[in-house]
């Protein structure tokens, strides 16, 4: 498997993330399943299953019929900005692309940097509609930023606005082939056979790991793909269970809300935990027991305190760079940690000798969300909310702990390792 820093230079956009998460199944034996065919799933075997090409389940079936299902997820995409159907602005001196924000972003993070365009392009070959994933792997545009001298009081870099500040600046004028030119260029397609495209700017800044130590890593899109390169990292790594189906999930669409077939708040888990207990012979019934036997951690990155601005955090439930796996709490549930799941989880990072520290908003903001109330409340099981800590969230450019991408291995390595036992009253903790 890649390191870090090299998974995610690979990972330019949701389907790139999709695309790598799947190269390192297929290199660890694991089996690729088609979601509109039959599934024919053995005692023992590996598989996974995407959908949209940016969204993937990965799950490992026991050898004997399972008895809960272990699941870990997070999300493959970044905030960004995606490039429109026409996507040229031009004028007399400069081309640009007409682009519009993908989630919340940190505008003034992405002034003066070299960006390039990856994603998915939809091409009619011979009568068919052909997907493919492009990547213009080269420094190809830049926002400019204004100087200083030309953005005093309300031009300035606070009052960025997308339209009129954002337009990555990509040709002179005169003698420009246009975007879809180069990815048909780059794909080896006529341009005239694009039918369809799915393209988003990415930060071409390597990550880098610096600090008196080598103690930080900063890197471009480390919200989420730290916590998918450690689950992924993890999943791979662990033994197989006896009794439990170990799953992974990588979904599509945090950044927008999760509202799409292939986001946490479609049946995508859902209905592939259902289809493995059915052709694995298990009654609905039977599939309703694993469900209260399982246990899902939603893994998205959470805010290290600011050495600047720690007024901006609650007073003694914050964290910190390499203290370790983040429990997040919301007394509104957008994190879906509670007491048990708490409990449970504080179990598994003992047990992994794993440290462990909380987050939750200062009471009078109302922060953000992620994955895991959501993705509950479609498979109705148990659930927290982790993530590693991190420094300037929704970045182009965001800053993270070297040590803590192992602490989340080893975590999740632990959780794929442990089954539980569901009661009324209790839980019972044991190996897998």
């Amino acid at each position: 498997m890649k390191n870090i820093t090299d998974f995610i230079k690979s990972c330019t956009d949701c389907w790139h993330t999709a695309q790598e998460v799947c190269k390192t199944l297929d290199s660890i034996g694991f089996v690729r399943l088609d979601e509109g065919a039959d599934w024919k799933l053995e005692n023992g075997g590996r598989y996974y299953v995407t959908r949209n090409m940016s969204s993937v389940t990965a799950f490992k079936i026991p050898k004997s019929l399972p008895e809960g299902y272990m699941i870990a997820a997070a999300h493959g995409e970044s905030p960004s900005f995606k490039i429109k159907a026409v996507p040229e602005l031009t004028d007399k001196n400069y081309v640009r692309l007409n682009v519009e924000a993908y989630g919340g972003m940190i505008l003034s993070s992405w002034l003066d940097k070299p960006l390039s365009v990856s994603g998915r392009i939809v091409a009619d070959i011979g009568g068919e509609l052909s997907f493919r994933l492009v990547n213009i792997d080269r420094d190809s545009l830049i926002i400019p930023s204004l100087a200083p001298h030309l953005s005093r009081g309300a031009e300035g870099s606070n009052s960025l606005n997308i339209r009129r500040d954002m337009p990555p600046m990509y040709a002179l004028s005169n003698g420009y082939k246009g975007i879809l030119k180069e990815a048909a260029d780059t794909l080896g397609i006529p341009k005239e056979s694009i039918t369809g495209c799915d393209l988003m700017l990415y930060n071409r800044e390597p990550a880098r790991i610096w600090g008196q130590n080598g103690e930080f890593i900063s890197a471009p899109r480390l919200d989420d793909l730290q916590c998918v390169y450690a689950l992924l990292k993890g999943f791979a790594e662990c033994g197989d269970s006896a009794d439990t189906v170990q799953t992974l999930c990588v979904f599509d669409n945090e950044e927008v809300g999760s509202g799409t077939k292939q986001g946490a708040k479609s049946d995508f888990l859902s209905s592939v935990l259902l289809r493995i207990s059915m052709c694995l012979g298990l009654s609905y019934g039977k599939h309703m027991q694993c469900l209260n036997s399982s246990f899902l951690v939603s893994a998205d990155n959470a805010h290290a305190i600011h050495p600047n601005r720690p007024d901006a955090y609650d007073a003694s439930n914050y964290p910190v760079i390499n203290g370790g796996i983040v429990i997040k709490y919301n007394a509104a549930q957008r994190y879906t940690t509670d007491a048990v799941s708490e409990a449970v989880f504080k179990r598994i990072c003992k047990n992994a000798d794993t440290p462990y520290q909380v987050y939750a908003n200062k009471s009078d903001i109302a922060g953000g969300s992620t994955l895991g109330n959501i993705a509950a409340e479609k498979t109705c099981v148990n659930s927290v909310d982790i993530g590693l800590a991190q420094l300037a969230m929704h970045s182009a450019y965001e800053t993270a702990g070297t040590a803590d991408t192992s602490h989340m291995v080893k975590a999740v390595t632990e959780f794929y390792n442990t089954r539980l036992m569901s009661y009324d009253g209790g839980i019972k903790i044991c190996k897998a």
